[in-house]
């Protein structure tokens, strides 16, 4: 008869959950068991929600330019002026370049001490669209040159204080830029909450994303994601090779330069990314091989990449298959997560990590639903690179140039989406029982995001001023 048998004494497993499940070593089968949502709530007494309103600038803190500067070093110094003029143009646009600065300030915050992998650079500009294996588009984070497993409570803060400075620049009052703040914690907690009560293979794959909309309820939102999704659908390898190559006399094509953002490199260099697919290949599935091995590299060029990474090297490289059908890769540099330092002066352990590229893209499989199928690691010349498809349908939706009431759609969406990303390696169980019913944290969150981005503000004046003193140089319109 079901139910008066003994369960079968198995041996613990590592990599699995003891059984039974969450009951404390040596207890009795009458004992309640200490759940994760109960370990969250009891994390309120160390760490009050209310606490993550505080934002303590110390006296050591950086200026704004010695900041730019120190985050440039290892950088290609003639790019590093281009990279300057990007960060100057608005508050919004230097908070983008500056994950390792406002982690120095993270770092002196309250933490709950629940880790997760982490983006480490989840500013509202780093979530958009991209294709999947079957011709799909998905929205979720999209950039992963930071992260690194490390307190939640820090994407969490830097995507709302992006929210408020995306806000302002887009017209918005203040009232509408906090409540885009407030918005995009409360979505992250009441996701957090959604995904804690379902079974955990239900929870993995939760909130699909023709769910995301009426999830957070973000209609408003509707007209500009139809909007960005059919240009994402025509963000295609081809349409860039039509753009930015030209044929060959042997049949084949070639890169045009395009400066100072596209350009041709020496043949030797050419030669070393090109020599450097080949240990690329053995970080993808196998399954992946005969996808690539029917197309041929013909070109490589180097192209500068977004506001933060401005100055890594980076190149495209060009493949064609028997039709002559293009299918570009993206060689990215990886280098050392920002986040690094930070995790050591908060108490955390510093990663251990044997290849830069390889955290980039175990990092982002992590934390996303659907990944590239193509991405992979590599090294160039001694330094680790990233490899990825460039331009797969990806499009993404520019918060500052949101209309004002749309602002708090999209907080209430991307907080959904970073919630989601969280719990692939954190228990949602555990942060849901920390963040609760009630909307204490939100408003702590919102508080913290107005003040760090009155803070950006005034970072980035300091650094417009030391612009026009020539303390630094700025290159803009690049």
């Amino acid at each position: 008869m079901a139910g008066t048998g003994e369960a079968r004494r198995l041996p613990r497993v590592r990599g699995f959950a003891e059984w039974p499940v969450g009951r404390p070593a040596g207890a009795g089968p009458d004992a309640a068991p200490v759940t994760p949502k109960t370990e969250g709530r009891q994390l309120r007494h160390r760490v009050p929600r209310s606490a993550h309103a505080e934002l303590v600038l110390d006296a050591s803190r950086p200026d704004a330019v010695a900041a730019v500067e120190e985050s440039g070093r290892g950088r290609i110094p003639e790019l590093t002026p281009i990279r300057v003029g990007r960060m100057a143009a608005t508050p919004f646009a230097f908070l983008r370049g500056s994950a390792g600065l406002m982690a120095y300030d993270l770092a002196r915050t309250p933490m709950t001490g629940v880790l997760a992998q982490i983006c480490g650079d989840a500013h509202a500009a780093n979530f958009g669209l991209y294709g999947d294996a079957r011709g799909g588009l998905v929205i979720d984070l999209n950039d992963f040159d930071e992260t690194v497993e490390g307190p939640w409570e820090w994407d969490l803060k830097r995507l709302a204080a992006s929210l408020v400075l995306a806000g302002r620049e887009a017209g918005a009052d203040e009232d509408t830029c906090r409540r885009a703040a407030h918005g995009a914690a409360g979505s992250y907690r009441r996701t957090m909450r959604l995904l804690a009560k379902l079974p955990v293979l239900d929870a993995w794959n939760a909130i699909a994303d023709e769910e995301l909309v009426s999830h957070a309820d973000a209609h408003d939102l509707l007209g500009t994601l139809e909007r960005v999704s059919e240009k994402a659908r025509a963000n295609t390898s081809g349409r860039f090779a039509a753009k930015s190559t030209e044929a060959t006399q042997d049949g084949g094509r070639r890169f045009v330069d395009a400066a100072p953002v596209l350009r041709r490199v020496p043949d030797a260099e050419a030669h070393e990314v090109a020599a450097s697919l080949e240990h690329y290949l053995t970080t993808l599935s196998e399954d992946r091989h005969p996808l690539l091995s029917r197309h041929a590299v013909h070109d490589v060029a180097f192209r500068i990449v977004g506001t933060g990474s401005v100055g890594t090297r980076s190149y495209v490289v060009l493949l064609l298959d028997h039709r002559g059908e293009p299918l570009i890769l993206q060689v990215k540099e990886a280098r050392s997560s920002a986040l690094v330092p930070h995790l050591v002066t908060a108490g955390l352990d510093a990663p251990e990590v044997d290849h830069e590229g390889r955290r980039v893209v175990l990092g982002q499989k992590r934390m996303q639903v659907v990944s590239d199928i193509l991405l992979g690691w590599t090294t160039v010349d001694g330094r680790p690179f990233q490899v990825r498809q460039f331009r797969n349908r990806k499009g993404s939706v520019d918060p500052a140039a949101l209309a004002a009431d749309q602002v708090d759609d999209y907080g209430r969406m991307t907080g959904a989406l970073l919630a989601r990303a969280h719990s692939h390696s954190a228990d949602p169980r555990l942060i849901a029982g920390y963040c609760g019913k009630n909307e204490e944290l939100d408003e702590a969150i919102a508080a913290f995001a107005v003040a760090y981005a009155d803070r950006t503000e005034a970072d980035h004046t300091d650094l417009v001023a030391a612009v026009r003193a020539g303390r630094i140089a700025a290159e803009t319109g690049v």
